[in-house]
């Protein structure tokens, strides 16, 4: 059983049951009902799982890349729809320049080992994000994956790539007041649909359950508009080893919740 959760989340009780009476399921997959059909992950602690190690922090963002193969491939195994995965924020450019550098190579690597597999299991890439201040070898990694894989129908792998939440607000805003300004909307009109319809996920369904990794308990800037009604597990564990069963605790907590969306 899982200890490190913060705030009493995944908590163990003492007398082994879950909180309503029933016994606490040990190890195996969560039951199939009521699998969250959207996940969204802040990969956290990478530096600090090096720095405890005595390795270098790139050492840490490297064995992070193992670890979303890992819990790419849990998630698929019990039927998540889509996994957003919060790979690189714009205020990740304030890091050491090396260290970006080195961030900047991670898809690059990441997809030319896994692109193959990602193929055979229908693992369809999307990005979100800024691609104007990105690398070219960055972008040119991620654009053919994302065209290689658009025609799969399985798993929605969503990377957060230069991505704000503010940021991606604010361009939303810019969109609907040009439009307003042009004629081609009433500022009346404007509804929490038309103001999705601008945003980056327009495609993709709010996430159900938010993880961060590394035992902070903030957003961090990561969608702040989509996860306004998310279920948020904050763990302990680093995100190197962040493992299969982490994971499928964290979707037992969800399942264990009851989402009333502000009613009774």
């Amino acid at each position: 059983m899982i200890n490190g959760f913060r705030g009493g989340l995944f908590r163990k009780r003492q007398d082994g049951t879950d909180g309503k009476g029933q016994p606490e399921r040990q190890g195996g997959l969560p039951v199939p009902d009521n699998v969250p059909q959207h996940v969204a992950i802040i990969m956290d602690g990478n530096g600090r799982w090096a720095k405890e190690r005595g390795l270098p922090r790139i050492a840490g963002h490297h064995n992070g890349m193992k670890a979303v193969k890992r819990i790419t491939k849990a998630a698929d195994r019990i039927g998540v729809r889509y996994l957003t995965l919060y790979a690189f924020s714009t205020e990740n450019w304030k890091r050491p320049k090396s260290e970006v550098e080195f961030l900047m190579k991670l898809p690059q690597e990441f997809l030319a080992l896994e692109l193959g597999e990602l193929m055979e299991n229908n693992v369809q890439v999307r990005m979100m994000g800024v691609r104007d201040l990105l690398p070219d070898y960055t972008l040119k990694a991620v654009e053919e994956a994302i065209e290689k894989t658009k025609h799969n129908t399985g798993l929605v792998l969503n990377f957060a790539l230069n991505y704000g939440g503010r940021m991606e607000l604010v361009l939303a805003a810019r969109e609907l007041a040009r439009k307003a300004a042009a004629g081609q909307l009433d500022p009346e009109a404007i509804t929490e649909e038309t103001f999705n319809a601008c945003l980056l996920t327009s495609d993709m369904p709010d996430p159900d359950l938010l993880i961060r990794t590394s035992g902070e308990i903030r957003l961090s800037n990561f969608m702040l508009w989509q996860l306004a009604y998310s279920e948020f597990c904050f763990t302990d564990v680093y995100w190197p080893e962040f493992s299969d069963e982490h994971f499928y605790e964290a979707i037992r907590e969800y399942q264990r919740r009851a989402r009333r969306y502000g009613g009774l």
